[in-house]
């Protein structure tokens, strides 16, 4: 059994963008693929803890991961612990440095969800980083556009791992969906175009 665990940015959502045309492509060229995108708690230890409790759920499942921004920081820990495959896209590489511009209240813009982001959150983040990075893991799609994540501390990072730099874009990935063959592709999975 396959399953695709999708990781969203921070105050994002399974409804943003990126996460419903994940779910659709799946749904529509690989059915027998399980896609999960669930809502990720806020805080780090929160977050890391409800995704690893997904993947113990079936643990003779392959999993397939795919992280977006703050997502792809996740995707990367998860892969690393668990020797996954993994697919991040704008990945943030330095998180921790970059909370410190959202401590206190938020308002996730899809959820209305009203919370803090606390000091202790860039500790539990740079907690989670990962030195060493397995080469063969990883599919790592930037855009040079990114306005949000500084594109070339994920070039630097992942510069052993297959990288995609499409000049221009922005932080939600423009054309997102036509990169979407080439995540299956990655993930050595037919595409069913029945």
């Amino acid at each position: 059994m396959i399953k695709v665990l999708y990781i969203h940015g921070f105050n994002s959502s399974p409804q943003s963008m990126k996460a419903e045309l994940s779910k659709e492509f799946f749904r529509q060229h690989h059915p027998e693929i399980e896609f999960h995108c669930p809502q990720i708690a806020s805080s780090p230890k929160a977050a890391i803890k409800q995704l690893e409790a997904i993947i113990a759920l079936a643990p003779e499942a392959s999993w397939l991961l795919m992280g977006s921004s703050l997502g792809g920081y996740f995707a990367t820990y998860l892969a690393e612990k668990y020797q996954l495959p993994a697919v991040l896209v704008n990945p943030a590489v330095k998180p921790f440095e970059l909370m410190l511009d959202y401590l206190g209240e938020q308002i996730n813009p899809y959820t209305q969800e009203c919370y803090q982001v606390k000091a202790q959150y860039i500790a539990d983040l740079k907690a989670l980083e990962q030195t060493r990075i397995s080469k063969n893991n990883y599919l790592v799609m930037v855009q040079t556009g990114d306005e949000v994540l500084d594109y070339q501390q994920a070039v630097e990072k992942y510069r052993h791992c297959q990288l995609v730099i499409t000049p221009g874009g922005d932080h939600s990935y423009i054309n997102y969906e036509d990169t979407l063959p080439n995540v299956a592709s990655f993930f050595n999975l037919q595409l069913n175009l029945a």
